[in-house]
């Protein structure tokens, strides 16, 4: 269902709109088995290297990025032409420290336009128990804030960025949404999230949509899958779906466009890509 004129207003006012139901019950608790079955394979939880980009040898990711009720509201705001840049599981397990600081996503991705649409999919409860993540209305609009980058153990970002003035918290909305509903969120949204305080793990898969115009302006070799219309402008490597669910050719491409994908988000650090 596409977004209303009214919602597409106060996304353009807010930069961000939810919630959303867009996977059903059944599909969230198959999702969230499938995920929780090939942990019991690790002996732990997903390991950091392969929560980026899971939808690329985790068909049941791959479905819900491909999902008409997630791409027709992303399609309203960014256009038919659409590609998947990345997707990230956010596994926050209860009663830890982590944390993810105030920050802007634009802030270190290298994307131009800033024409960029995050969609936050809850696999399990977000709540403020659990550190549902909150929004700062309207920061989207203007420059970006400066960032310095922290690399505290406890924070979830990859370079632990965060916002180097003062943010007003109490103007924060919390994002809380249910298993299945999702949110939308602005690449120049100020926004952050608490330690989970819960009895359940918090586990969200965020979607970072772009329309097909959009390049990456400060490294090569950065990659996107089509998931929607055409690609005339082959500003990315476009990977394929995958072919079932943990195939080894799929786990050894998702290894190798996370590397290239973080020597970019790492420039200018003493930082490797792990």
């Amino acid at each position: 269902m596409p977004l209303s004129a009214s919602e597409v207003a106060r996304f353009q006012r807010d930069g961000y709109l939810f919630p959303f139901d867009v996977v059903t019950r059944a599909d969230v608790a198959s999702a969230r088995a499938g995920i929780e079955a090939w942990e019991r394979t690790l002996g732990g939880p997903v390991p950091k290297e392969r929560r980026q980009k899971p939808h690329l040898f985790m068909t049941f990711l791959d479905a819900i990025v491909h999902a008409p009720e997630v791409l027709d509201r992303v399609e309203s705001i960014i256009g038919p032409d659409i590609l998947c840049w990345e997707s990230v599981l956010f596994i926050k397990e209860p009663g830890t420290a982590d944390f993810i600081s105030w920050h802007q996503d634009a802030t270190y991705w290298g994307l131009e336009p800033y024409e960029i649409l995050t969609a936050w999919i809850a696999l399990s409860p977000a709540t403020r128990e659990s550190g549902c993540m909150r929004m700062l209305p309207g920061s989207h609009v203007g420059d970006l804030a400066p960032h310095v980058d922290t690399f505290a153990p406890n924070n979830m970002l990859s370079r632990g960025q965060e916002i180097a003035v003062a943010v007003d918290e109490s103007k924060a909305v919390d994002v809380v949404l249910q298993p299945g509903q999702m949110s939308l969120h602005h690449v120049k949204i100020a926004h952050g999230s608490a330690p989970n305080r819960s009895q359940d793990r918090r586990i969200g898969l965020a979607i970072r949509y772009v329309p097909a115009h959009v390049r990456q302006a400060i490294g090569d070799g950065d990659t996107a899958m089509l998931v929607r219309g055409r690609d005339r402008h082959k500003h990315f490597e476009l990977e394929p779906r995958p072919s079932r669910d943990f195939a080894p050719e799929d786990m050894e491409r998702q290894r190798l466009h996370r590397e290239r994908r973080m020597q970019i988000l790492m420039r200018r650090t003493d930082k490797t890509a792990a």
